[in-house]
């Protein structure tokens, strides 16, 4: 392997475990003051982010690719999963309890800032997987485009609540982000992202 390639990739990865990882501190800390599920939830995505990554790191060190690739796999879909079953049983309760989340600007800012970050973070990713041949970081490309598409979900959550005083909007908007959750982790935990399956 191109030795160049392969600290383009770590780049990568170490940016993503900075980047997420003060995504995750924003949205966790915002979305528990403001009483926000969607914020919760993107920031346990973005700690899940965090591990991919790190296990990304893990699978460009090492020389059993292989193994290396399907273990990466399996611990990103249980951690999607996991998150996916949280979300929904949190949502659900707040619905029920008819629970209004509070205004939340950081959380906002959050959120576009991920918006815009995301996509050119996924693209890069992308070319890195395709000149590797690695599926593991095609797949932790998609999380970046995932997390792009749930920052808008979120955002849209916010700004129905904070704007037309719906307070629904926040349970609704981390319920749509369930089925896109829970679909990448049971791919993942199905191998098919794994180019050692084919």
């Amino acid at each position: 392997m191109d030795t160049a390639i392969i600290q383009r990739g770590r780049r990568l990865e170490y940016f993503t475990i900075a980047w997420n990882s003060i995504e995750a501190a924003v949205a966790l800390i915002a979305g528990i003051v403001a009483g926000s599920i969607s914020l919760v939830g993107f920031g346990m995505d973005s700690l899940i982010e965090v591990v991919s990554a790190t296990a990304l790191l893990w699978r460009l060190r090492s020389q059993q690719t292989e193994q290396a690739e399907r273990l990466t796999l399996k611990i990103v879909a249980g951690c999607f999963l996991a998150l996916a079953a949280y979300i929904l049983f949190d949502a659900i309760s707040a619905l029920m309890k008819h629970g209004a989340p509070e205004k939340s600007l950081p959380g906002m800012v959050i959120a576009v800032l991920a918006v815009i970050v995301m996509p050119l973070l996924s693209h890069a990713k992308r070319k890195v997987a395709a000149q590797l041949g690695s599926e593991a970081m095609k797949a932790d490309a998609r999380q970046a485009d995932f997390c792009a598409y749930l920052s808008a979900i979120l955002l849209a959550g916010l700004l129905l609540n904070a704007l037309a005083g719906w307070w629904w909007a926040d349970p609704v908007a981390a319920l749509v982000m369930v089925p896109i959750i829970a679909k990448e982790g049971v791919d993942g935990w199905k191998g098919k992202s794994c180019a050692c399956e084919r």
